[in-house]
């Protein structure tokens, strides 16, 4: 009898196991049929999707390419631009500077014609004078 009693326990503790164990299973089953639908679409799609990468990649790598282009020539336009304004920067010290040259010698060549009239209205003067008086 206690063999009969052992026997009916293990057969009872091994349906409980079986009992528990089937939906797991099941559930076990369902995952890896899901895993291989996930796994059969992405290695359908994964070589587009890479294929689409190595295109995007491409695309960055000749943006950096005319963005380096780019640069350089707007490096080239500033130094140009600099040039351009010490350029301006010297003619406008020359311009200031001959100004001032050019104002001096204009005060000169009006003292001159100030100084020229002078002594030609006063010889004029001398000579009314000496012709009216004599």
């Amino acid at each position: 009898m206690v063999i009969e009693i052992a026997v009916g326990l293990a057969t009872a503790g091994f349906l409980v196991l079986v009992a528990y164990l089937v939906p797991v299973l099941i559930q076990v089953r369902r995952t890896v049929a899901e895993a291989q639908h996930a796994l059969a679409t992405l290695n359908g799609e994964l070589p587009l999707l890479l294929k689409e990468a190595r295109a995007a990649a491409e695309h960055v790598n000749d943006l950096a390419d005319q963005a380096r282009d780019g640069v350089e020539h707007a490096a080239v336009l500033l130094h140009a631009v600099g040039d351009l304004g010490d350029t301006v920067q010297q003619v406008h010290e020359t311009v200031r500077g001959k100004s001032g040259n050019l104002l001096v010698n204009l005060a000169s060549v009006v003292a001159g014609f100030k100084a020229a009239s002078a002594v030609v209205k006063g010889r004029v003067r001398t000579e009314r004078g000496e012709s009216n008086g004599g």
